[in-house]
């Protein structure tokens, strides 16, 4: 069934026998949307997509006030539909890695992810400034500071790091945003300031 956009509001903000069938025909908007936009992701199984709907229906039902009506509804909570899965599958990937581990397997994981064929100086360049990297990081931060750094830059979202500190995500930007300052600083008087940055990882 086709709706105008003030028709998907009406009926599913409305508590009249319209609201089922509107959410009936959501839902399957979203699931199939989903499927579609997800195809491939590891772990983005039915029962995922299932339970990755159901949030999202709870969240566009919580936003309606807020469409604005500046494109179809059902695009609109389909954006909604897949940032939320995104983040789903954000903490799945993350569930049972601790900071711990991250802390304590390797210091170089953090910049295996650049692969650009890099030449003899580059990598001299580069293996010089991951050594004071750590150096730095080891010295100059709390162990606070370090632990959320190093699970940051392999790639651990803050809202993970957050629930394992059993913090928040708040908390933890203001913890790294420091962390990095710090880094920063210590990177500049070691004599590693922008230029040598893209020396070492720049195209």
């Amino acid at each position: 069934m086709e709706r105008a956009n003030e028709a998907w509001i009406e009926d599913l903000r409305g508590p009249g026998p319209a609201r089922e069938p509107a959410l009936a025909d959501l839902r399957a908007d979203l699931l199939r949307g989903l499927r579609a936009a997800l195809a491939g992701r590891t772990g983005a199984d039915d029962a995922f997509l299932e339970d990755a709907v159901q949030e999202a229906l709870l969240r566009v039902l919580d936003r309606l006030d807020t469409f604005e009506g500046r494109s179809q509804f059902v695009s609109w909570a389909m954006a909604i539909a897949v940032r939320q899965a995104l983040t789903g599958l954000r903490r799945q990937r993350w569930r049972g890695v601790s900071l711990e581990q991250l802390t304590g397997t390797g210091e170089g994981r953090a910049v295996e992810a650049v692969d650009r064929a890099p030449g003899p100086e580059q990598i001299s360049l580069r293996s010089e400034m991951v050594e004071v990297m750590w150096r730095v990081m080891r010295e100059q931060l709390t162990e606070r500071q370090y632990v959320a750094l190093t699970a940051e830059l392999n790639g651990m979202p803050q809202e993970e790091i957050g629930r394992q500190f059993g913090s928040n995500r708040n908390a933890v930007y203001k913890l790294t945003h420091d962390a990095r300052r710090k880094l920063k600083a210590g990177l500049e008087a070691a004599g590693f300031g922008a230029n040598s940055l893209l020396g070492a990882w720049g195209t």
